[in-house]
């Protein structure tokens, strides 16, 4: 497994990320422990988790992975240390989360102090803000004009990212959190984030989350510019466009306890004619050259100096095994201009 350093922190992650929001809900806890134990004996050191997980959210499994996490934590004191723990605090868009409150000032110590206690451990080493105070492009909404940014308060947002990253600085005094870090972000949240850190002294982004695959790469270049040069780690998720890409669904299939077996709040917005047309092609790319549709695309991010670290998911042990794997392989010239051949037909499928 190969190590670097996540954005400007001090933190040596794995290129490899153990995703975990499955925990809780299609998968048990023991099922969670199982892959956490497997994964650090491949040389993973990092996790990552949010308060709103499992998923799909619900209030009855709201908190339920960070638990699971925590519960393998108390069982395993010693290797505290050698683990980086990322999770997240939820904004607006679950009534049963904060009554659907933003990510406010008001609400990072007490939303930081329940993650601890589920967690069992003193600190988190990344605590990233899971999605904006306004409306962003993920989840299906980056096609022109289906968000109106005119309508966004300016001012507004300014005053409450200057007050988040007080109470961020506020956690990190106290030894609760050691970095924070940004997920569903733009280039221009990234850069009113880092200018306020400067003009104020405060805490800067070491961290970014964003949807990135070979279905969906409309973070390159721009976001992907202003990560680099703020040196902010880039930490794709959905690698795998939510499991499509393994070819799990080929030919209309939706196999038991799939991701597109189960509700989720944001619909199946990648079930898309373009998206099944662009998953068998990289399919047979993958076949020619002797390795699964999943690795293909976990390796297809892994090879690209400015990722971080790619996060993955699995609910079975042969996934897990079968992903990890991705990140032992080097894709040649000749395999990058295949993918690179189907890629340039299909940069945005959903």
């Amino acid at each position: 497994m190969d190590y670097t350093k996540l954005g400007s922190s001090d933190l040596n992650i794995s290129k490899c990320c153990l995703g975990t929001m499955t925990w809780g809900n299609r998968n048990t806890q023991e099922e969670g422990h199982a892959q956490i134990d497997y994964a650090i004996d491949q040389g993973i050191n990092f996790l990552d988790t949010a308060e709103m997980y499992a998923v799909p959210p619900s209030a009855k499994t709201y908190g339920t992975t960070e638990t699971v996490i925590g519960n393998w934590v108390a069982k395993n004191p010693t290797k505290r240390k050698d683990i980086i723990i990322m999770t997240k605090i939820a904004g607006s868009g679950l009534r049963y989360i904060r009554n659907s409150e933003p990510i406010l000032a008001k609400n990072i110590m007490p939303a930081i102090d329940d993650s601890l206690k589920r967690l069992q451990t003193d600190y988190i080493d990344v605590y990233q803000l899971h999605w904006p105070n306004r409306a962003n492009p993920a989840f299906g909404r980056h096609w022109p004009d289906s968000i109106d940014h005119s309508t966004v308060d300016t001012q507004q947002q300014e005053n409450e990212i200057h007050e988040v990253l007080q109470e961020l600085e506020k956690a990190i005094q106290a030894g609760k959190i050691r970095y924070p870090g940004l997920s569903n972000e733009s280039p221009w949240g990234m850069d009113l984030y880092m200018r306020l850190a400067k003009d104020h002294n405060l805490p800067t982004m070491v961290s970014m989350q964003n949807e990135f695959s070979l279905l969906h790469s409309i973070d390159w270049p721009y976001v992907i510019e202003a990560a680099v040069h703020h040196d902010i780690a880039y930490l794709p998720w959905s690698a795998l466009g939510g499991g499509v890409l393994s070819g799990k669904y080929v030919g209309g299939k939706i196999p038991p306890n799939s991701r597109w077996s189960v509700a989720d709040r944001h619909n199946n917005f990648r079930n898309k004619p373009n998206v099944h047309a662009a998953v068998e092609q990289y399919a047979l790319i993958a076949k020619k050259n002797n390795m699964t549709a999943a690795q293909l695309s976990y390796a297809w991010c892994n090879q690209f100096k400015w990722i971080t670290a790619t996060i993955i998911g699995a609910t079975s042990m042969e996934q897990l095994k079968e992903n990890i794997q991705a990140f032992d392989l080097t894709l040649s010239a000749e395999v990058m201009a295949e993918i690179t051949e189907v890629h340039k037909n299909y940069p945005v499928a959903f």
